[in-house]
């Protein structure tokens, strides 16, 4: 009899045992599965922040360098306009005293006149090269050999210190807009800044100052 009770009490024991066994490891793979999700989850997190702060701080450089792109074009069109401020001056001088000049002359003034009436970049920029053109085309060696009174014209003396030096600062704004460009198309196409670049809107651009054939020579201003 007392065989019969061992046995099931022993029986009891293992079950006990046997379930407190199976508890523990369910228990054990449950909170090995808890510790793999929050270390994806920490993960998640961490790739978000550090992709985050990237695509922050892509962004204002991107924002940065657009808004230095523009300032510069501003430049360039400031020495245009400065230019074309001096060409009423110029016109009004040299017709003074070489009348045989008045086909340049009005090619000079109209192409003033294009650049004044232009209302894009693209049209200030072809609208430029047509005055720069022209007043190559009014040539200052000759029309000192013809007018030897020019050269002891203050006013001319004077406009051609102040065309030579616009010449020079448009040079110049040109050629930081054109490398402003290119650092801003480098960061914009290199990786991550070519993900938001797509995303955002930042589109690559194409708006070089390119030389114009014999761009190479300035206006020849020389009295």
């Amino acid at each position: 009899m007392s065989d019969l009770y061992g046995g099931q009490e022993g029986g009891k024991e293992q079950f006990r045992e046997a379930f407190t066994r199976e508890q523990q490891q369910m228990a054990e793979v449950k909170a090995k599965k808890s510790r793999v999700r929050l270390m994806v989850i920490g993960a998640v997190i961490a790739v978000a922040l550090i992709f985050g702060g990237s695509s922050i701080s892509t962004y204002n450089t991107l924002v940065a360098k657009r808004i230095q792109i523009e300032g510069l074009q501003a430049q360039v069109e400031n020495q245009m306009q400065r230019r074309a401020d001096l060409i009423p001056n110029l016109v009004a001088t040299v017709q003074g005293v070489a009348k045989q000049e008045q086909t340049v002359i009005g090619q000079v003034t109209a192409a003033r006149a294009r650049l004044m009436a232009a209302q894009t970049p693209q049209d200030r920029d072809a609208a430029d090269t047509q005055l720069t053109a022209a007043l190559r085309g009014l040539n200052f060696l000759s029309l000192q050999e013809n007018y030897p009174e020019l050269k002891s014209n203050e006013s001319f003396l004077r406009l051609q210190d102040q065309l030579e030096g616009t010449e020079n600062r448009l040079v110049v704004a040109r050629r930081d807009y054109n490398l402003a460009v290119q650092d801003y198309n480098t960061s914009r196409s290199s990786f991550p800044g070519v993900l938001l670049a797509r995303i955002l809107g930042f589109n690559h651009v194409d708006a070089y100052y390119r030389a114009q054939p014999g761009a190479e020579r300035p206006p020849e201003v020389k009295f």
